[in-house]
């Protein structure tokens, strides 16, 4: 049981990490994708307490698992603006469907893929706390960005 809520808290938080990583350098008060991942994985060691080896070993991965994760939302993406045009058949509707769908089943695969790599440089309870750093960062940033806008910045 421990173990699907583990997977099911993995596949949330992936999903939403290349979602954050699409706005970088949008606007010029964002941070550089470079800015972006160096304050990560130095709040995500911390927060969950990962030693230097583990990090070195770790967040490579995790970025590539990033990387791969937001290809995938990029052609969803590009799907769903197709679906903008005027006199779109519901036969493309239906393509666009298929493809978006098709995108988050290998968001998904890539999920699972990549628990078994994570597996492999650390136990459990570090691979969840470091879920859990990842969730509250991205609350955070999320946080920051409303307050910038309300202030106007």
């Amino acid at each position: 049981m421990k173990m699907k809520k583990l997977i099911v808290l993995l596949v949330m938080l992936c999903h939403l990490a290349p979602v954050l990583q699409a706005y970088d350098g949008m606007q010029q008060n964002r941070l550089s994708r470079e800015e972006f991942r160096a304050k990560q994985q130095a709040y995500i060691t911390e927060k969950a307490g990962l030693t230097g080896d583990e990090a070195a070993k770790f967040f490579p991965v995790y970025f590539e698992l990033q990387d791969q994760k937001k290809k995938l939302n990029d052609e969803a993406w590009k799907l769903l603006r197709k679906g903008k045009q005027e006199n779109i058949s519901e036969a493309v509707y239906g393509d666009i469907l298929k493809g978006v769908y098709k995108a988050r089943i290998e968001a998904e695969k890539l999920d699972q893929t990549y628990l078994e790599k994570f597996k492999r440089i650390l136990p459990y309870k570090k691979i969840y706390k470091v879920l859990q750093a990842e969730m509250h960062f991205h609350r955070e940033l999320l946080r920051s960005m409303r307050q910038r806008g309300k202030n106007g910045k």
